[in-house]
């Protein structure tokens, strides 16, 4: 497995400063925004898409440093009722899919999307009881009429093109579970599969390891975000696991995002890579920074220091002990 970072957090960096960053910090990999939720500071596809060259002087800036593009990541909401943010998340994961085949990027990360209620709805709804009974007709309908339809469609396009979708399984959108992404997955295709990140399994009470070992036994996670959440017993009592305060509320949240360590121990994360790791998982294990109360560099920093000491990088060796 190689250790990677997902270049969001250095969004004031121009791309040449962001590569120095990731190699001094001892990264192998980048995960790059090409839109949506992470932007694009650091990749202006309808540029690359237009020019060969800009697209070979691009990766030469990233390989000359002995680093490789992990994933190009466009988090949006393409089955959105906002009308005008749908057509831009869709638009952006097409072209997205589109540059990741011709720069030979294996795998686009997203999100799966959340419909509204009906096609008149203005903004979306996320059922979460299947009672009242509308709640479960709601959820039907999403799934029938919005969420299998776009993803036949796109995950064929994906497909075609050599690339993975990786959905990341998040709160708030339709797959947000490994049953929701293996639904989702064999309705459609399995270009369709997961950007495992741990951070949002903790907070629905699922442990990553099953997690892994169930997604990754039906070769279903095709990428991977390493973050951390620390779930304050005390505050789920008064709020609950669908806490609602706004993330900066950490002394009342429930659960917040958290560097790798300071939520769950390394002994935890040490767990996950063997998991990775025995059932076939061996590609890039990708830092995403969300920790609200630590410096971006520190941490980064915790972070590489952590993973570092349990990422399970070189082949096995033959068991020579039997």
């Amino acid at each position: 497995m190689k250790l990677g970072v997902f270049t969001v957090l250095f969004a004031d960096k121009s791309f040449e400063e962001m590569l120095d960053a990731v190699k001094e910090a001892g990264i192998q990999a980048v995960e790059i925004g090409t839109g949506g939720y992470p932007g694009n500071n650091h990749c202006n596809v309808d540029e690359l898409l237009e020019s060969e060259e800009k697209r070979k002087e691009y990766l030469k800036k990233v390989t000359e440093r002995d680093l490789i593009i992990s994933a190009f990541s466009c988090h949006g909401n393409p089955i959105s009722p906002e009308e005008a943010f749908a057509k831009e998340s869709h638009e952006t994961l097409i072209k997205t899919i589109k540059l990741a085949s011709l720069m030979n990027v294996p795998v686009v990360n997203c999100f799966s999307g959340t419909a509204g209620d009906h096609d008149g709805a203005k903004y979306p709804n996320w059922p979460v009881t299947p009672w009242p009974n509308e709640y479960s007709d709601v959820k039907k309908w999403q799934w029938e009429e919005k969420l299998i339809p776009y993803w036949k469609e796109v995950g064929h396009i994906a497909k075609e093109s050599g690339v993975k979708i990786g959905l990341e399984l998040h709160g708030g959108f339709l797959v947000h579970t490994p049953y929701t992404l293996l639904k989702l997955r064999e309705e459609t295709c399995d270009a369709i599969g997961a950007n495992l990140d741990p951070s949002h399994l903790w907070w629905q009470g699922i442990n990553p390891v099953a997690a892994i070992k169930i997604l990754a036994k039906e070769k279903a996670i095709h990428h991977f975000h390493a973050k951390d959440t620390y779930i304050d017993q005390d505050n789920v009592n008064m709020y609950g696991l669908t806490d609602m305060q706004p993330y900066g509320e950490v002394q009342t949240r429930a659960w917040t995002f958290r560097s790798v360590g300071c939520g769950h121990s390394v002994s935890e994360w040490s767990d996950m890579m063997s998991a990775l790791r025995t059932y076939g998982y061996d590609y890039v294990v990708s830092i995403e920074h969300e920790d609200p109360i630590m410096s971006i560099r520190e941490g980064l920093t915790r972070a590489v220091t952590n993973l570092k000491s349990v990422l399970i990088e070189d082949v096995p060796s033959q068991m020579w002990w039997v």
